[in-house]
C-alpha cells in the first residue's frame, strides 16, 4: 500500500471540515465520553468494543457510564452521529482511532499490554493510509513508539508521511461536576512532529484546549507524573495518619490547619486505601519501567506498600473499636457504608471497600453494606445486595468506607451504636460512639 501525496494536508482538511470518520476502540469510562464530544462537535463517530452488551447498550442510547446521562447519548445515536460494533472491520472505513482499552497491572505488578495488542492487532488487519492512531489508555514510557507502531508499520507504511501515531493522556475524574472530556485540557504528542500537529488539530476540533509535547515519550511520561505525584502524597499522608493515631492526634485538624497556608502546602486527605484505575495502579507502570534502566523507584515502592496496609489499618481499628465494647469481631455484625471508590460514584475499580470487607469477612464478621450507587457486588465467589441505609441500627459497627453526600449522616449518628469513619465524613460531630481514622 502506498499512500497519496500530501497525506497530512488532506487528513487535516477531513478533520477541519468535520468530515472525518472517528472511530474509538474501547467503550469505558474514557472511550465512551470521548465519543460523545465528538459526535457532538459534528463528527461522525463508530465505537468499536468487545463487549456485545457495551455496544448494544450505546446502539439502543443507554448510558452505562454515570457522567454520560442517556438524555445525552440517546440523540447522537437517533441522529446517525455516533454508533457501535464488535466488528473491527469498521476500521477500513474510518480516517482517526482512538484506543481507549484497559492496561491493568500483572499480579507481579508488570504491565499487561494485552489489550494494546490485541487491539492493534485487529486495527492492523484493515489499516490503510491517510490514518491517524492516538493511543490514549495509559501504559509506561516507550509503548507507543516500541509497541504500536511496529504492529502498524508492518503493511509497509511510513509514520508521519503515509499515517499518523500519537499517544494522549486520558485524564477522566468520574463524578468530577466541574472538569469532563471537553474542558480538561488534553496532551498530545506524536511520533513525527507531523504526527504531532495532526492530533493537535483533531482533538481541537471537540475538545477546549490541547497541549502539544515533543514526543510520544513525553505524553505517556505525563500522565504517570500525574499519579504518580498523587499516589505519593497520598502515600505520605496515610503516614502521617498512622503516626497520629499512634499518638493520639487527630489528623484531619492537623490537615485542615496546614491547609491554611497560602503557599508551599496542598492537602491530599488520608482513606480507606486508593481505588480506581489510575492512582492505584499508574505510577507501578513507571516503576516497572526504570527498573528496566536499572533504577529503583524507591518512592513509589514505599508509597505503595503504605496505602496497600490502609485496610488493614481500618480493620485494626474496627476489631479494636468492638473490643472496647466487649465484642470480638467473629460474629458480629459490621455493616459498611460506600463500596464506590469514591464520592457519588458507581465505580467499583480498585475500590478499598472491597478489601476491607473481605478482611473483616475472614475474621469471622457478618458483613453487609449500603450504597445508592452499587446496588450489587461479588465478595470472594458471593454476591451482595445492597442493604438500606436503616440496617445500620442492627449492626455491632458502621463503617463509613465511602462517603456518599445521600447518606443520612445525622441519622446514622443517632441510630448506630458504634461507627468507624475512614473518610471524616463525620466531621464537627461530637459523639464517643464515633472512632475517627
Amino acid at each position: 500500500m502506498t499512500a497519496p501525496p500530501d497525506t497530512a494536508r488532506v487528513l487535516a482538511e477531513k478533520i477541519a471540515s468535520r468530515q472525518a470518520r472517528v472511530g474509538v476502540v474501547g467503550l469505558g469510562y474514557v472511550g465512551l465520553p470521548l465519543a460523545v464530544e465528538f459526535a457532538r462537535a459534528g463528527f461522525q463517530v463508530t465505537g468499536i468494543d468487545v463487549s456485545e452488551e457495551k455496544t448494544r447498550r450505546v446502539n439502543a442510547g443507554d448510558s452505562y457510564v454515570g457522567d454520560i446521562p442517556s438524555s445525552t447519548l440517546a440523540p447522537l445515536v437517533k441522529s446517525g452521529r455516533l454508533q457501535a460494533t464488535t466488528d473491527f472491520g469498521a476500521v477500513a472505513e474510518l480516517d482517526t482511532i482512538n484506543i481507549c482499552v484497559p492496561t491493568p497491572l500483572r499480579k507481579t505488578k508488570d504491565p499487561d499490554m494485552s489489550y494494546i495488542v490485541s487491539s492493534c492487532q485487529e486495527i492492523a488487519r484493515f489499516f490503510h493510509p491517510g490514518m491517524l492512531v492516538i493511543l490514549e489508555s495509559t501504559t509506561y514510557p516507550g509503548t507507543t513508539d516500541e509497541v504500536v507502531l511496529p504492529m502498524l508499520a508492518k503493511c509497509g507504511l511510513e509514520v508521519g508521511r503515509d499515517f499518523f501515531l500519537c499517544f494522549s493522556p486520558e485524564r477522566v475524574d468520574p463524578g468530577n461536576p466541574k472538569f469532563q472530556t471537553v474542558n480538561i485540557p488534553k496532551v498530545v504528542g506524536g511520533c513525527t512532529p507531523a504526527c504531532t500537529e495532526l492530533g493537535r488539530v483533531f482533538y481541537s476540533q471537540a475538545l477546549e484546549t490541547v497541549v502539544p509535547v515533543s514526543s510520544t515519550q513525553v505524553a505517556e511520561m505525563v500522565k504517570l507524573l500525574e499519579n504518580t505525584f498523587r499516589m505519593i502524597n497520598i502515600g505520605l499522608v496515610n503516614e502521617i495518619a498512622l503516626m497520629c493515631d499512634r499518638i493520639g492526634i487527630n489528623v484531619w485538624e492537623v490537615i485542615d490547619a496546614a491547609a491554611t497556608k497560602p503557599f508551599g502546602f496542598m492537602p491530599f486527605y488520608p482513606g480507606p486505601g486508593l481505588g480506581g484505575h489510575c492512582i492505584p495502579i499508574d505510577p507501578f507502570y513507571l516503576s516497572w519501567k526504570t527498573k528496566q534502566a536499572g533504577i529503583e523507584a524507591r518512592f513509589i515502592e514505599l508509597a505503595g506498600y503504605i496505602n496497600g496496609q490502609m485496610p488493614h489499618f481500618v480493620v485494626e481499628k474496627v476489631q479494636t473499636a468492638l473490643n472496647d465494647c466487649g465484642k470480638p469481631v467473629k460474629g458480629s455484625r459490621i455493616h459498611v457504608m460506600g463500596v464506590a471508590y469514591k464520592r457519588d460514584i458507581d465505580d467499583m475499580r480498585e475500590s478499598p471497600a472491597l478489601d476491607v470487607m473481605l478482611l473483616l469477612q475472614r475474621r469471622g464478621g457478618i458483613v453487609t453494606y449500603s450504597d445508592p450507587h452499587v446496588p450489587k457486588l461479588h465478595l470472594e465467589g458471593l454476591q451482595l445486595d445492597a442493604s438500606p441505609e436503616s440496617e445500620a441500627s442492627a449492626a455491632d459497627c458502621v463503617v463509613i468506607v465511602t462517603d456518599h453526600s445521600s447518606f443520612d449522616y445525622k441519622g446514622l449518628v443517632e441510630r448506630a451504636s458504634l461507627i468507624v469513619d475512614t473518610r471524616n465524613a463525620l466531621k464537627g460531630v461530637a459523639s464517643p460512639k464515633i472512632v475517627r481514622l
